[in-house]
Parts: C-alpha cells; structure tokens; sequence
C-alpha cells in the first residue's frame, strides 16, 4: 500500500492526482503544518527538508513531486503516463517537465516563499512585482509552445500534462494572468474525474483529522 503525506492542494495533489488515474491503493496522510507535523521527529526522518509531498512505498521513501510521479507512472502505468523512452515524445516530455519546474513554477514559488511560506523576517514583498513578470514571461513562452492537440504529446495524457495542469491551477489561485490556451488546457485538465477523485479523498481525511 503507498502512502501518501502532504495537504490536499498543495504540490501533494499532482501526486494523488497521478495515483487516481493510475487506478492503484493508496492511503492520505494529512500533514498538518499549522501543528507542526511537517517538524515531527517522524516526519523528518523521512523528508529533512519538513516538506511535502512525500510517498512510501513498501520499504521505500521519495520526495520531490516530480521524481515521485515519474517513478509512480514508470512502476505502475503499464506504459501510460510516459513516452517510450529515447522517442521525439520522450524528447519533448522531458523538455516540458524541465520547463515546468524551473520556468514556469520557480516564480510561483518565489511568490507563496514571499507571502507566507518563509519566516516573516526573511520575506521582502518587493520582490513580488519581480515574480510576476517572470510568471508572464514564462506563460507567454509556454502558450506559444503548447501543441494543437489534447495534450502535450498528443493524445494521450502523460505526467507532464499534470505537472502542467496543477502549476497553471496554482498561478490561478495566485491570481495571475493565465493566456488563453493555457487556460483551456488547464479547465480541460481540471475536468479529468481523477483530479475530482484525489481532491474528494485527501481534502475528507484532512477534515477529519482536522476534527
């Protein structure tokens, strides 16, 4: 059984995201930071860093939402979810993993690091107005990029196309200006029934344990 720890709307969701289209067990473990979880004894044993998301599965414990989704799709999606490797496929699906992480989320998440992420002290709001044009820059660059077809890699939905989806879902939750194809990729993205699935199960054990 894999487990997952995070909170239900953070990078955890890619991963329960991923795990409801793969159709395989899973539990949520609901990382409550506001009660200092994430600096647990336990939890830090398994992430230094006190983030999330963090999977284990049997014997085995990851971090880093990307890795975690490519070794989720690689052990268990029985050739979905990834390009058949050394492919043009393969080629773009690592370029646009590449970009998502370092282009297009690093000014999101210079933005939650500014707003509340890092202790009070060590934000500096000036830096926001900054974030904001390279969020523009990057989303101007990826709609330019995005294919015309359902997809990144065509019609079939792969990790990238999640990665995506979330990080254009959490721009929107911050507010920022999202350019048109994007945004239609993104509603045709949040209207996969895994997505609904993995929200409707993490967000009831965070209410629970929340109790």
């Amino acid at each position: 059984m894999i487990t997952l720890y995070g909170t239900p709307r953070s990078r955890a969701l890619r991963v329960s995201w991923l795990l409801e289209e793969l159709g395989i067990d899973w539990q949520f473990h609901f990382i409550n930071f506001a009660k200092g979880d994430n600096r647990s004894e336990t939890f830090l044993a398994m992430n230094p860093s006190g983030k999330v998301p963090v999977i284990q599965d049997d014997e085995l414990v990851l971090t880093e939402s990307a890795g975690i989704c490519q070794y989720l799709a690689e052990k268990y999606g029985k050739g979905q979810f990834l390009p058949t490797p050394g492919t043009p496929e393969a080629g773009h699906y690592h370029q646009w993993m590449s970009f998502i992480i370092c282009e297009l989320e690093q000014p999101l998440w210079t933005m939650g690091k500014h707003k509340f992420a890092l202790p009070e002290a060590q934000r500096h709001p000036s830096i926001l107005p900054i974030a904001v044009w390279e969020f523009d820059k990057a989303a101007a660059l990826a709609e330019n990029m995005l294919p015309d077809t359902p997809y990144l890699l065509g019609d079939e939905v792969s990790v990238a196309d999640i990665m995506l989806a979330h990080t254009l879902m959490w721009a929107t939750v911050f507010e920022q200006s999202i350019p048109p194809k994007l945004a239609a990729f993104r509603d045709r993205m949040q209207r996969r029934p895994a997505l609904a699935s993995a929200l409707e199960k993490t967000e009831a054990v965070a209410a629970k344990a929340a109790d």
